[in-house]
């Protein structure tokens, strides 16, 4: 990729962002404003924004790695990811924005009146928009190192100081117009050159460029694995080999492999030749390509159905309690109108989400070795190089790498956006707009150490960790909350702490290898088909064993939530 096209299209997008940016700054003039541009934002704007900050990184890299990594049952990303707006649309968008809350927190604080619930609801927004704001930042230094060569960790300092900059000055207001303008630059990047590509391979009448070919190295091709893996070989295959290869470690020696299994300690260097097969792989954890059909018993293969029920959960139910994307409803006039926003937003979506798959399906063909080198995430970069070269090429790789900048920055700054406010409005002692440029600083600055200290976590699969936990907190608390009036206090917490606690828990046992191999490990990386029933059964027991402190304001604080403004208005005093 031509490195002076990709970092002018990069640079294109930073500075384009800070001047949208700045148009809303000079538009923002109350708190207001700056907290919840003024509830003012019509339907197709907020819908066009809710987009932009929601397509992130794993959008536009993960999903085609994914695919790249594992064929088309990792399909169900982009579905749970669109039909995620379906649930709330159904279930939560109006009752949300009838609130008058500000965050989640202020929300649950309202409809429970309890100090403690929201001090919950405070750990778990910033929990779930920190493990979040991590992919992102790391998408960015990874889209960086291709482009420049520069060090992992440039990337996401350039995000974090951006994005940063952008909420600490404008707030809401600014942040509204940029994530408008990424999301159709994210479209359009993504969808131009994908027709070149799909037009390259259908006229490439090569055995690799079927779809249905098996996967081959086009030219000799040099692999470092970046961890331990297994190989699963239908036949020998030659390579040259410098590292350890079942035990045995070789200096640039030829080697040939019998047909099984195969293990490769990580950083070994494999060589292969032009035509040679690409290996099947799967980590030593077990974790690796299979079926998401097969049954729920039998090897370490058939615990993938119930990995997929459990992502399935997850980003079905996670999308209303992420922090960036409750926020946006705040914004919306009234109850209608977050109700048009959302059905505009599974639009958008929905159209988006017809593009990485593609990526991913190309980069089995014509990229097949980031499986090996843990780069999936790269193959949507490389395509354009690898398939059409040339001028063409290089600016279609600049368009690639510039929408791919715009989705760090567009959810980088929904996520900072909404965890500076509610460390600001909850955790630092004091309050005013140079207090929120503190909160903001502590919002960016913690994840971006998170980002420099773990590499090796697939952007996708990083922010379907966050899905979970969101899913297992705050989807209960907010469909309870909405549609149940037996919700209490003490139930609300404990729900918040059994389920929500559960699945972080989880996520950061298997983050840190702790899992053993097997159903442990399969339980523990998809909690989500757990840890959601877990929750909404802790806050309804609990809440039945505790009828006595259902809040007084209980039957007036529904009708806000459930009657048109005006009807509402007129029968418990106004809304917010």
């Amino acid at each position: 990729m031509n490195q002076t096209y990709a970092l002018t299209a990069v640079a294109v997008v930073v500075l384009v962002t800070v001047l949208v940016g700045a148009l809303g700054l000079r538009i923002s003039r109350t708190t207001s404003d700056f907290y919840v541009a003024s509830r003012t934002v019509g339907p197709r704007l907020n819908a066009a924004a809710i987009s932009g900050e929601y397509l992130s990184a794993a959008s536009f890299l993960g999903v085609a790695g994914l695919v790249l990594l594992q064929g088309p049952e990792m399909l169900w990303y982009p579905v749970g990811y669109t039909a995620g707006y379906l649930v709330l649309l159904v279930l939560v968008a109006a009752p949300l924005r009838r609130s008058g809350a500000y965050t989640l927190p202020d929300f649950a604080e309202a409809r429970l009146e309890s100090q403690a619930v929201r001090r919950i609801a405070v750990l778990f927004v910033v929990g779930v928009g920190w493990l979040y704001l991590l992919p992102q930042l790391q998408g960015a230094g990874l889209t960086l190192e291709i482009l420049t060569g520069a060090p992992h960790w440039v990337g996401g300092v350039v995000v974090a100081v951006v994005v940063g900059a952008a909420v600490a000055a404008g707030g809401m207001r600014s942040i509204t117009f940029v994530q408008a303008f990424q999301y159709w630059l994210k479209l359009t990047a993504l969808l131009v050159p994908a027709f070149f590509l799909v037009a390259a391979w259908a006229g490439d009448g090569a055995p690799r460029a079927s779809f249905d070919a098996p996967a081959v190295f086009g030219r000799h091709t040099a692999v470092t694995v970046a961890e331990d893996v297994r190989l699963s070989l239908d036949a020998p295959l030659a390579l040259t080999v410098t590292g350890q290869v079942d035990g045995r470690a070789h200096e640039a020696a030829p080697l040939v492999l019998a047909a099984g299994e195969h293990s490769v300690r990580a950083h070994a260097r494999l060589e292969f030749t032009p035509g040679t097969p690409v290996p099947g792989t799967r980590t030593e954890a077990g974790l690796g390509v299979s079926s998401w059909s097969q049954p729920l018993s039998g090897d370490e293969r058939g615990y993938r159905l119930y990995a997929t029920y459990g992502l399935i959960l997850a980003t079905f139910l996670g999308t209303m309690g992420l922090p960036h994307v409750a926020v946006r409803f705040y914004t919306s006039p009234n109850g209608r109108a977050a109700r048009r926003t959302t059905l505009v937003v599974l639009g958008l979506v929905g159209v988006f989400y017809l593009l990485p798959p593609v990526y991913g399906a190309l980069g089995r063909i014509y990229a097949p070795e980031l499986a090996l080198t843990g780069d999936a995430d790269a193959a949507v970069l490389v395509l354009p190089e690898r398939m059409l070269g040339g001028l063409l090429g290089d600016l279609l790789g600049a368009l690639l790498a510039g929408g791919a900048f715009a989705a760090f920055l567009s959810t980088a700054s929904g996520l900072t956006m909404a965890v500076a406010g509610v460390l600001h409005q909850d955790v630092l002692p004091k309050r005013g707009v140079r207090s929120f440029r503190w909160a903001v600083l502590v919002a960016v600055l913690v994840p971006l150490a998170g980002s420099m200290a773990a590499r090796d976590v697939p952007v996708a699969d990083a922010v379907g960790l966050a899905f979970a936990v969101s899913a297992s907190s705050f989807c209960p608390l907010l469909v309870l909350g909405i549609w149940w009036r037996g919700l209490t206090p003490p139930g609300a917490v404990a729900g918040l702490v059994t389920g929500g606690g559960a699945a972080l828990s989880a996520v950061l046992t298997t983050r840190a290898g702790l899992a053993p191999p097997g159903w442990a490990h399969t339980l523990l990386a998809w909690p989500a088909a757990w840890s959601v029933p877990l929750g909404f059964l802790t806050m309804v027991l609990v809440s039945l064993g505790t009828p006595a402190r259902v809040p007084g304001g209980t039957a007036a604080i529904l009708a806000r939530l459930h009657l048109p403004e005006g009807v509402a208005g007129d029968r418990v005093g106004g809304t917010r």
